[in-house]
C-alpha cells in the first residue's frame, strides 16, 4: 500500500472525510459549502488545501469540533490512524442530561393538537 507524504497539501473536504470527521466527502463538502468548517480561522471552501499545522473549526450536530492537522491523509483510513492524523482539541459535549430535551409522543396518539404544539414551544422556549 502506497503511503501518502506527510507534507503534502489535501483538499480539506477530502481531509475531514479521510480523519472521519465526516460521515461521506459530500457531506465535507457540504459543510465547507455552507460555512461551518473554517481553516485558521478562515471560512474554507471544499478545494481550499490543508497542511500539517493548520487549525481545522467543523462546527456539526450543535457542537463545534476544533482540530489542529498532524499528518494529511487523501484516502479514507481507518479509526487508529485516524486518530494520528489530529489532535482534537474540542470542548466536551454536553451531558445528556443538560442537553435540550425532545419531546416524545406515544405510538398512535395521531397528530399533535393546537394544545400540544403550544405546549411543546412553550417548552422549547418560543
Amino acid at each position: 500500500m502506497a503511503q501518502e507524504l506527510p507534507t503534502a497539501p489535501v483538499r480539506v473536504d477530502a481531509w475531514i472525510w479521510s480523519v472521519r470527521l465526516a460521515k461521506t466527502r459530500s457531506a465535507a463538502g457540504t459543510a465547507c459549502r455552507a460555512g461551518h468548517v473554517r481553516v485558521n480561522g478562515e471560512r474554507a471552501k471544499p478545494a481550499q488545501l490543508v497542511r500539517p499545522g493548520d487549525e481545522v473549526r467543523l462546527r456539526q450536530e450543535g457542537r463545534e469540533r476544533i482540530v489542529i492537522v498532524q499528518r494529511t491523509v487523501a484516502k479514507r483510513v481507518g479509526a487508529p490512524v485516524a486518530a494520528e492524523c489530529l489532535i482534537d482539541n474540542s470542548p466536551p459535549p454536553l451531558p445528556r442530561e443538560l442537553a435540550p430535551a425532545v419531546p416524545v409522543r406515544d405510538r398512535g396518539t395521531g397528530r399533535p393538537t393546537k394544545r400540544d404544539r403550544r405546549e411543546t414551544e412553550r417548552l422549547r422556549g418560543f
